[in-house]
């Protein structure tokens, strides 16, 4: 582990930018971004087109430490390069951005009102990888859509048994048990939620380090408590659906709750625009995500 990173990672000012779209909603990224699908026929020009996107938002003069501070990077990103250098690399040592990975492989159906993680076909595997590519941490998601008791246990029990997998093998895992912003007892699987981690959190060997990456909670500042837990290094919030200004505006009530955002960040951004135009408009979406967060 990166203690200049992990450093980074626990007080820096900032926000994380999560840029890890996977081959599911990979169409959908590029749809966003202007990019529609007869202009691609096979996965690896869709990967290359989504990759040239990526490329353009880390290389951009916005993209910087001075309001991000880490970068959440599918597994393709991670094994491709940008001006010569593999991806970590190049958000590390040219930009100051701490790398994570993307390690779930998708979730099953709907089961006890969760979504778990399908099982992973090779997470030693891919932590040697990622370990080879200078990956710090690691970032994986399953969703809460009612609040059912044993169905949240069993996604926090999943999320800590493979969290701490990926712990023993030396990264700081971000652990994301999404709840679902549609779903009509959001509140109640928050609570139920937040008392499961506080659980197993209690029963962690001191030197356990994990993240989290949470739903804007109904109630504010619901998860300050979790937040002061020595294991953990931050706490972060997806967009979950919500516009980039109503995400804006719950985040700023939570007070050292920081974003991690997808859809918010690369809202309004086009293949066609030009650099200049793409520039200002991500320059915007940073500052106004990065304000947000430092509350």
């Amino acid at each position: 582990m990166n203690t200049q990173q992990l450093k980074r990672m626990h007080e820096g000012k900032g926000f994380i930018a999560a840029l890890d779209q996977s081959g599911g909603s990979t169409p959908k990224a590029l749809l966003h971004y202007g990019i529609k699908e007869d202009a691609y026929s096979t996965d690896k020009e869709m990967f290359d087109l989504v990759h040239e996107m990526r490329t353009r938002i880390i290389t951009s003069p916005a993209f910087t430490s001075e309001h991000i501070l880490a970068a959440i990077l599918f597994k393709d990103t991670m094994n491709r390069t940008i001006q010569g250098m593999p991806t970590a690399d190049y958000l590390w040592e040219k930009k100051g951005i701490v790398p994570i990975l993307k390690v779930d492989e998708g979730m099953v159906g709907l089961a006890n009102g969760v979504q778990l993680m399908k099982p992973f076909s090779d997470l030693p595997g891919l932590l040697k990888q990622a370990a080879e590519k200078n990956i710090f941490g690691t970032k994986m998601r399953s969703v809460i859509k009612e609040a059912n008791p044993t169905g949240i246990n069993k996604i926090v029990e999943q999320q800590f048994a493979i969290g701490k997998q990926i712990a023993e093998a030396g990264f700081v895992p971000i652990l994301e048990p999404e709840v679902d912003i549609h779903s009509k007892d959001k509140k109640e699987s928050e609570k139920l939620l937040k008392q499961a981690i506080m659980d197993k959190l209690s029963a962690l060997d001191k030197d356990v380090k994990l993240m989290f990456k949470l739903t804007i909670p109904t109630e504010d500042d619901f998860y300050s408590d979790l937040m002061e837990d020595p294991h953990v290094v931050r706490v972060v919030a997806l967009s979950g659906g919500y516009t980039r200004s109503e995400a804006d505006e719950k985040l700023t009530r939570n007070h050292g709750l920081i974003a991690s955002f997808s859809r918010a960040l690369l809202q309004g951004l086009t293949a066609s625009q030009t650099d200049e135009e793409f520039n200002a408009i991500l320059a915007q979406s940073i500052k106004v995500i990065y304000e947000a967060s430092i509350t």
